[in-house]
């Protein structure tokens, strides 16, 4: 049985699980009230650093799930993913709209990925 490995936890959540070659992240979200272009882009930021402190990257990517405030804003969202996600290696994708933790957040993805191990 392999050990569980947490990273930046805290008292409710841990950003990052890692176990039987597979990382979870917690929902990632970017700066309040910046448009969801940017928030998309700081989250897609924090998403590598943390697969990268776990031993992945994105093109171990194998499932991501995207909520939106709005679908409106689905194709801005798009944008910035199209242009980050590894083309030869897309994860399985969910998008949905959904009432987020605060209205200042417009986006928020959650990946699984496996690691390098």
């Amino acid at each position: 049985m392999s050990d569980i490995k947490r990273l930046n936890v805290g008292p409710r959540i841990s950003q990052a699980v890692v176990h039987g070659g597979l990382v979870w992240l917690a929902g990632q979200v970017g700066d309040p009230g910046e448009s969801v272009a940017d928030q998309t882009t700081v989250i897609l930021q924090k998403i590598e650093k943390l697969l990268a402190d776990a031993g992945s990257d994105k093109s171990r990517l194998l499932q991501a799930t995207i909520w939106l405030a709005s679908m409106d804003d689905f194709a801005e969202m798009n944008e910035v993913w199209d242009a980050w996600v590894d083309p030869a290696n897309p994860p399985a994708r969910a998008c949905g709209e959904s009432k987020l933790a605060t209205p200042e957040y417009t986006v928020e993805i959650i990946v699984v990925a496996a690691t390098s191990e």
